[in-house]
């Protein structure tokens, strides 16, 4: 009899579980198939298999994590300038992925988040460990904004609806995101597809890129949008945002494809365990070795020392990185790690 109960209430949790999950799945994307969509689902170049419950399952069992601590008296950064001069490009990091772009005389912001935790919920989920680096109304009018993918950790939709209430700025996305956008009622984004690009003014153009990742908000939408990276082009120079990736041959892609490329803001953190991690985003080493196949003249790390994500700890993407790039030698890139809310002017 008892154990008959408990069968019936996992049986119970499992179908509420799928019902909320298919509840909070994303709108599809519906196209025509492509070396990268095959009428269903997106895919990364090259094969990259998921991890299944079986991995999930072995990490959850095994996991090692290294130290966090809150931080809650964490000062605010310097107020940014409203906006910078022609030829000008000036990056602030708020922290995790959400980037201040400020570049000929535009504010462009990337995947945004100011929420307490990522979640579909207010009350459970990966919470935040520090404020972010800048106050919400200290941020200048945003112009527009980039978001790399759909989960919580990028897509944050409290933040997305107090951008497009005060600024209403334009939202470039990977293809389908769209649907999500008008369902949840606000404008539609412009979706791109890897490779193709929008014009932001008549001298800046975004483009978006591939990346090594993948994308759902339910139990219902794996890859069923598209997930990206981007490149903005403009007289000041080419500024890639690389989102979540794994390693790849998108990275010399873009770096021929869009050469020099002045900046690079790449991803650190949330890579250990690398056994289960390495799939869809880079270790610290591996993002130094990313800034070299982009050539870009500058990188600015990101995605680090906000949300327990993953088993590496709060200060340790940065100290991995400041490894890697010792090991180079004088044959080290220039790789800053910004504090949380700093700004700066970024060299030719």
């Amino acid at each position: 009899m008892i154990v008959g109960a408990m069968v019936a209430s996992v049986v119970v949790l499992l179908v509420v579980a799928n019902l909320v999950g298919c509840s909070l799945s994303a709108p599809v994307w519906r196209g025509p198939t492509t070396d990268h969509f095959d009428g269903e689902r997106f895919r990364n170049e090259g094969e990259t298999e998921h991890a299944g419950f079986g991995s999930m399952v072995k990490w959850m069992v095994s996991r090692d994590p290294g130290p966090w601590k809150a931080v809650t008296d964490a000062p605010f950064g310097p107020l940014p300038p409203a906006r910078v001069g022609a030829g000008e490009l000036r990056v602030t990091f708020v922290n995790h992925a959400t980037v201040l772009v400020q570049v000929d005389g535009l504010n462009l912001l990337t995947d945004p988040v100011w929420s307490d935790r990522v979640s579909p919920f207010s009350w459970v989920g990966p919470e935040r460990q520090r404020p972010p680096g800048l106050r919400f109304e200290d941020v200048p009018k945003i112009d527009a904004v980039l978001l790399s993918h759909n989960h919580y950790d990028h897509l944050d939709e409290a933040t997305i609806r107090r951008l497009v209430e005060r600024d209403k700025p334009k939202i470039y996305s990977g293809l389908g995101m769209s649907a999500w956008f008008e369902a949840k009622g606000m404008p539609a984004t412009v979706d791109l597809d890897w490779w193709q690009g929008a014009d932001l003014t008549p001298q800046v153009r975004v483009t978006a890129v591939p990346a090594r990742h993948f994308s759902g908000r339910g139990t219902q939408d794996r890859d069923k949008v598209l997930w990206v990276g981007f490149v903005v082009q403009s007289p000041a120079g080419a500024v890639y945002f690389a989102g979540d990736t794994g390693m790849g041959p998108h990275f010399q892609q873009i770096g021929q494809k869009f050469a020099p490329l002045r900046l690079a803001l790449l991803p650190i953190g949330a890579f250990r365990p690398t056994w289960f991690m390495s799939r869809v985003h880079v270790s610290p080493a591996e993002a130094v070795e990313a800034q070299l196949l982009t050539g870009a003249r500058t990188a600015v790390a990101i995605h680090f020392g906000t949300f327990k994500l993953a088993d590496d700890g709060q200060d340790e993407p940065v100290v991995e990185l400041h490894k890697a790039l010792d090991a180079k030698g004088k044959d080290a890139p220039r790789f800053w790690v910004l504090g949380f809310g700093e700004g700066r002017d970024v060299p030719q």
